[in-house]
């Protein structure tokens, strides 16, 4: 039997609450992967896309996804800006730039597992990847979302309220 071990946001989305970028759900894709350039985080180059497949978890840069075409994808999310790529901060971002915000993100450890990250008070974008690499050993990070984070941690007592949001990722613990 399966609970409930949290929730949040994952995906960057339109004014109806729909993703904007790659979205597979239930192996049934519901939004095309998207490589266009536009403005926002979502197209601050390289974005990324962490997806789920019967390998496991992973984190890549969108284009590396493209060029990887996988196939028997169960989830995967499109967002951006990548936080950390093999390790080393995204180009753009500074090691603690002026940007703040509550912010949530996904890695992926050594061992393969998700890593997923939101802060508690309004962090830089380097802080963040930098708290995910050095604390956390993950390699390759991607940033969910800002300043809407939003997390359900049932065991907490946690739940983050608001505004409604985009596509969310559900974390369920086996008994």
């Amino acid at each position: 039997k399966a609970s409930v071990a949290f929730a949040m946001n994952a995906d960057m989305f339109n004014d109806a609450g729909l993703p904007i970028g790659l979205y597979v759900e239930n192996g049934v894709q519901g939004h095309k992967l998207v490589t266009t350039d536009g403005p926002g985080n979502f197209h601050m180059k390289p974005n990324g896309v962490f997806y789920g497949d019967a390998s496991g978890w992973h984190v890549a840069t969108s284009d590396a996804y493209a060029a990887a075409a996988p196939r028997g994808l169960n989830f995967a999310t499109q967002s951006g800006p990548m936080l950390l790529i093999d390790g080393k901060l995204h180009p753009r971002i500074s090691v603690d730039g002026p940007s703040v915000n509550i912010r949530n993100a996904v890695g992926i450890g050594a061992d393969g597992s998700a890593r997923f990250v939101i802060s508690d008070s309004p962090v830089s974008f380097g802080k963040l990847a930098r708290m995910m690499r050095d604390r956390l050993g993950v390699r390759n990070a991607l940033f969910l979302d800002g300043t809407v984070s939003r997390l359900w941690d049932p065991a907490s007592g946690r739940e983050d309220d608001g505004a409604p949001i985009g596509p969310i990722v559900v974390v369920s613990r086996t008994r």
